[in-house]
């Protein structure tokens, strides 16, 4: 039988909360979530209001389709940044193209979740195991770095020249070392949002340096219709099969992200999400979130950690604050003057961010690697990480006519393939353990 309430927590998974508390209750939340989902947009040059937008209604679509048994949040995926970035670039198709890319890791979605109904999950961990995943994360950051580095030094004077300033290395090393503080000082609240805090911190320290333009902020109005990047409607589609190779294979990755929150929620919960209401419709509600958000011009969504540590410190569990939360983000996105405030972050404050935030992706598929013991003595692991790094950081793309596959998407498909085919043991490290093995006899 079903426990419908916990008495330990302040508010369980079907508990609603007075108004009031509901009110300030989701907006925490919301503003948890608020740093890193407004940011992959400004990173990649799309609007952060749709974003905004997007993950509010997908992480209501995640709640209805999840039979409103998982407390979880749908933000913007930092996952996708590189191939988004290559999309965006001058003749590589733009929105559109992204579009399609993000319906493709939505469909992916999709299609893991019939087959796992139909077989079962276990089949996931042997196609994606730690010494695939762990370095296909760290080349995620690691391959962000230069950018990092561009935004953190150089002004833009037009399209096509920039310019070594010092003002905007001064105002991204400022930025970085205080949300690195923020990250390491500050406790409750505060400290779920240091990535929210040091933008604005790093925004401030901007200002006096001349760094920070006004302009369209006042222009703005305060109620406005995001610019929304509909098919049909503000473009003609049209096949991108470059864009659809490029981010359909790191749908993969960010999975076995969305199955390590749904273990640290079950933990928290004291329930078994992967039984109820099942793996299948958990990664069905990712899928069509991220399809939506592709229909109306945001980024690919993914269960959000920040939300997931609200969750563990505040002990409310309540599916109705998170519904709330999605709900202020939906209302936000309607705000003109912030989508024009976030639109105005300069290139240093976020190149500052970067530096941080890039570093932390990579770290954690360090600890990916730590964390499971893989072994980089036996010669099968060496050789999997080693072809996934260098191939993703160095961006060895293949170009075939007018479709490019990323870096990123070819080291992810060679991981998997070296995984599968790979023997256990090298040639060699048989025959070592032969001779030892011969050595031990005669002793």
């Amino acid at each position: 039988m079903e426990r419908t309430h916990r008495d330990e927590v302040v508010l369980d998974i079907p508990d609603r909360p007075k108004l009031g508390a509901w009110i300030g209750l989701s907006l925490q939340h919301m503003f948890s979530m608020f740093g890193s989902t407004v940011l992959v947009p400004i990173l990649v040059g799309l609007n952060p209001g749709i974003a905004l937008f997007t993950s509010g209604v997908g992480t209501l679509l995640y709640i209805l389709i999840t039979k409103a048994k998982i407390p979880a949040y749908m933000g913007s995926s930092f996952a996708f940044i590189v191939p988004m970035l290559s999309l965006m670039a001058k003749g590589g198709g733009g929105y559109p193209a992204i579009a399609q890319g993000i319906w493709a890791v939505g469909a992916v979605y999709l299609i893991v979740a019939v087959i796992v109904a139909l077989i079962g999950s276990d089949w996931i961990d042997s196609l994606l195991p730690p010494i695939v995943v762990g370095p296909i994360v760290m080349v995620i950051g690691l391959s962000l770095a230069g950018s990092a580095a561009t935004n953190a030094t150089m002004r833009t004077i037009s399209a096509t020249k920039s310019v070594y300033d010092i003002r905007i290395f001064i105002v991204a090393i400022i930025t970085l070392l205080l949300t690195i503080l923020f990250n390491m000082v500050l406790k409750g609240f505060l400290g779920l949002i240091p990535i929210l805090l040091g933008i604005v911190s790093g925004y401030i320290v901007a200002i006096p340096f001349g760094l920070v333009d006004f302009t369209k902020v006042t222009a703005a109005h305060w109620f406005a219709l995001p610019t929304f990047e509909i098919p049909f409607v503000s473009y003609a589609p049209h096949l991108q099969i470059g864009a659809i190779i490029a981010m359909a294979p790191l749908a993969l990755v960010t999975m076995t992200e969305h199955m390590g929150h749904l273990m640290v929620l079950n933990k928290l919960t004291d329930r078994n999400f992967f039984q109820d209401p099942g793996l299948k419709r958990t990664l069905a509600g990712d899928g069509t979130a991220s399809i939506v958000a592709g229909f109306f011009g945001g980024p690919a969504v993914t269960s959000y950690g920040e939300n997931i540590g609200v969750l563990a410190i505040t002990k409310v569990h309540s599916v109705w604050v998170l519904g709330g939360a999605a709900t202020f983000a939906v209302l936000f996105s309607f705000v003109g003057k912030l989508s024009a405030l976030i639109q105005s972050i300069p290139g240093a404050v976020i190149g500052g961010i970067s530096f941080l935030l890039f570093g932390v992706i990579a770290s954690s598929g360090l600890r990916i690697i730590v964390d499971n013991k893989v072994d980089f003595n036996v010669k099968r692991n060496l050789m999997i990480s080693s072809a996934i790094l260098v191939i993703g950081i160095g961006n060895a793309y293949l170009q075939v006519g007018k479709t490019q596959f990323s870096g990123l998407a070819i080291a992810t498909v060679l991981g998997i393939i070296l995984n599968l085919v790979l023997p256990r043991e090298a040639a060699s490290e048989k025959e070592l353990a032969a001779k030892l093995d011969e050595e031990y006899e005669v002793n």
